[in-house]
């Protein structure tokens, strides 16, 4: 299921060099039957289009494509070549079922650059909004007209049409430049689900969301208002989107076990083609470089034509060089906590109270200690202490309270079977890993989820007594934790291992305990379409960020994705509710690595004072800096590109709104150049503040800027210089900041510190 997909994945460092993304663009060629056992698959094949005088001999695009397949086999034991999508977009190339004979035959056309084998990617609200400070009739919100106007294409799961997060009311009529399709059998599209169109791995033939997963994000960033939204009663409030007034229009590429590449890739194609203002993709994977990474490809040409593309940074967090979707075109989201808890406390023998979270809060669970057992204490069965239906098999916790441990499956899976077994309740551990970072989901029989901290404590005083007993408590919904925004364990971190020289994440946003549309009801007795549910993950940060790139394409149609992205990143909050510096899940400050440029602020992004803008055209001398080959710069340009003929430049010269360097023990200083566009007022001066992360001296010049009028260019250059002594870390930071009387420009700075 989704909501456990997108919750917490652990992934090792075993996958750093895997690829991680799919998109997909126009409708079949043909319908794939089902499949006899071949050695064919599908392929990404990437050609470049031949002279005028070779064109000339096809009729058009999927002429010329057919004409790479080879020629059907006599062998009955060989499936025939199949062409799947023809891109027209993203890249010139095709995804095609070819087995490994049929891909010999091909690369000795001409025009072939190069195939490999589709990759599966991974699926990575009432009072979020509030947090971000998205209120009705006042402020940004009302200033942004609530998105009005602006298209945001959603790459996921489906949706649920009969949501009422997806009525229209309020809703003008599309722009007219949209295009698109809306693929339901009966009618289910209207001015808000303008578009829902499906790819042919997503399931069934239909846009229809079997997972939850596509519904869920799609309200997120652009749900209409729905009052009375709760889940078993908590949470309660209106439900909207980020952006409640924008239009959706959805793209199902995923069935409810994955995310095929070559679809991906076709529904960012036809996304283009559509007429989308914003592309939100809550999914990708791991990958080493841009080339081979078709999220990366695809949200190239997206940009290029001026579509904003938000994307989640992965949940295999905390441990580092685990982020997706890095390239520098792409806004790459983390996830953080909001403000508000549900809360569940575990009360023990003892007297000893453990708060915890739980969405399923029954009124009637007795206030009565009962019987604590902990099957993790059973010597010989190392997958007890994780709950699972077999270790549970010869396990007495009829009646009883079970401590159970994250890990081995889904959370909600281990109350299935402690209930299944007759435990009456759960408490379920944290690993340490993820530290504080709790979950409060749909569970089937009273639970509360602790930290792994409290889990200890638990364990300690079911070891110290002969008959520990515990109850729980739930306290329901408490708003007002100052800790807020807490970045989740899980959420991916930097560094970026495909570009080191740019940090990543971006940004983090609200991406746990998100209260948005579901499709199904999670109680069986209520007979309603208003269903909603309770997930985590940087799935649902993703669209809180496309939510805020919509608002501010509505206020600024003129700006450029560069500029939204350097407007989000420059102003984001580095504090939280209390003042102190944002922390990551075991309370402790966090790292840039896990942060990028901090939390997002909708409302100071509106008015970002300067930006960092970054034409299509300046990418090309970046990739080229790269070292990538000329075929695979043109692999993500879609075009022919020498890079002996392009004065490349190194990652940090790239106008990046953040700073990521490297620093050796031989390093010299190191130089780079930024230019700022003013977007504030006509006369401002902006002088320099510099924070130099321990290890290195910066410096800037010129200190002072000086703008005569809105959108004059300014350059400073900035220096690094390694100050002497190597720090013991490994990673250190600062910031570089532009400061004038209304406006703070922020840029943090990660420094990455080799010893050798």
């Amino acid at each position: 299921m989704a909501q456990y997909r997108s919750t917490l994945t652990i992934v090792g460092l075993i996958f750093l060099f895997s690829s991680f993304t799919t998109n997909a663009n126009e409708r079949p060629v043909d319908e794939r039957p089902k499949e006899k056992q071949s050695n064919s698959q599908v392929y990404i094949v990437h050609c470049e289009f031949p002279d005028r005088e070779g064109a000339s001999r096809y009729q058009d695009l999927d002429s010329w494509y057919l004409s790479f397949l080879p020629a059907t086999t006599s062998d009955s034991s060989r499936e025939a070549p199949r062409l799947i999508y023809s891109y027209r977009n993203v890249l010139t190339g095709f995804a095609a079922k070819l087995s490994p004979d049929d891909l010999k035959e091909m690369e000795k056309k001409e025009g072939f650059i190069s195939a490999r084998p589709e990759r599966q990617l991974d699926l990575h609200t009432t009072h979020s909004l509030n947090f971000l400070g998205l209120h009705q009739n006042m402020g940004f919100w009302n200033d942004s007209n609530y998105g009005k106007g602006v298209i945001i294409g959603v790459i996921d799961t489906g949706v649920f049409p009969d949501h009422p997060s997806f009525s229209d009311d309020g809703m003008p009529p599309p722009p007219a430049k949209w295009k698109g399709k809306c693929e339901f059998d009966v009618p289910k599209c209207n001015n808000k689900l303008i578009g829902a169109r499906y790819f042919q791995s997503s399931g069934d033939g239909t846009p229809l969301d079997e997972d939850g997963h596509g519904t869920h994000t799609a309200s997120t960033a652009a749900g209409n208002f729905v009052p009375g939204a709760n889940i078993f009663g908590n949470a309660n409030g209106t439900a909207a989107g980020v952006a409640p007034l924008a239009h959706v229009a959805i793209y199902k590429v995923c069935s409810p076990i994955t995310c095929s590449e070559s679809d991906t890739l076709a529904a960012m194609d036809m996304a283009i083609e559509d007429g989308v203002d914003v592309l939100s993709l809550s999914l990708g994977r791991l990958t080493s470089n841009f080339y081979s990474d078709n999220i990366a490809v695809g949200a190239f040409s997206a940009m290029e034509r001026g579509i904003f593309v938000s994307c989640s940074a992965g949940n295999s967090g905390p441990y580092r060089f685990t982020i997706s979707n890095e390239a520098p075109w792409i806004l790459t989201v983390g996830a953080s906590t909001i403000d508000r808890k549900i809360k569940a406390t575990a009360v023990l023998g003892n007297n000893e109270e453990y708060d915890g979270e739980s969405a399923f809060q029954p009124s009637d669970f007795p206030p009565t200690l009962l019987p604590l057992a902990y099957p993790g204490n059973d010597a010989s069965d190392s997958y007890a202490k994780f709950c699972t239906p077999d270790s549970l098999n010869n396990m007495n916790v009829m009646g009883k309270i079970v401590l159970c441990e994250v890990g081995n499956t889904t959370r909600v899976n281990k109350g299935k079977a402690v209930k299944a077994a007759g435990g009456v309740a759960m408490i379920l551990m944290n690993t340490e890993l993820q530290a504080n970072t709790t979950s409060a989901e749909a569970h089937v029989l009273p639970v509360t989820h602790v930290s792994y901290a409290d889990g200890l404590k638990i364990k300690e005083y079911i070891n110290s007594t002969l008959i520990p007993t515990a109850t729980i408590v739930f306290k329901g919904t408490i708003i007002g934790d100052d800790r807020a925004p807490v970045v989740a364990g899980f959420s991916s971190r930097g560094p970026n291992f495909a570009s080191p020289g740019i940090l990543k994440p971006d940004i983090i946003g609200p991406g746990v305990n998100i209260l948005a549309a579901w499709h199904i009801s999670l109680e069986n007795n209520i007979n309603t379409n208003s269903y909603f549910n309770m997930i985590s993950g940087t799935s649902m940060s993703c669209p809180h960020l496309s939510g805020v790139a919509a608002l501010l394409k509505s206020v600024h149609p003129d700006w450029s994705p560069a500029a939204i992205k350097s407007a989000i990143m420059t102003t984001a909050d580095i504090l939280n509710l209390g003042l102190d510096f944002i922390e990551d899940q075991t309370y402790n400050p966090a790292s840039v690595l896990a942060t990028g440029s901090g939390h997002v602020n909708p409302s100071k992004a509106n008015d970002p004072g300067l930006i960092y803008d970054i034409e299509p055209a300046d990418y090309v001398p970046y990739l080229c800096g790269l070292n990538y080959t000329d075929a695979q710069v043109g692999i993500i340009l879609n075009r022919k590109v020498s890079c002996s003929e392009i004065t490349s430049i190194l990652e940090g010269q790239l106008n990046y709104p953040s700073f990521s360097i490297k620093v050796t023990v031989s390093s010299t200083a190191q130089t780079y150049s930024r230019t700022v566009t003013n977007v504030g007022q006509a006369n401002s001066i902006y002088s320099v503040e510099i924070d130099s992360p321990p290890g290195v001296d910066v410096k800037v010049e010129p200190t002072t800027l000086a703008f005569s009028e809105v959108n004059q260019k300014l350059i400073y250059q900035v220096t690094f210089t390694p100050s002497g002594t190597i720090p013991s870390t490994s990673y250190n930071q600062g910031s570089l900041k532009w400061i004038s009387d209304k406006h703070i420009v922020r840029s943090p700075i990660a420094v990455r510190f080799l010893f050798f």
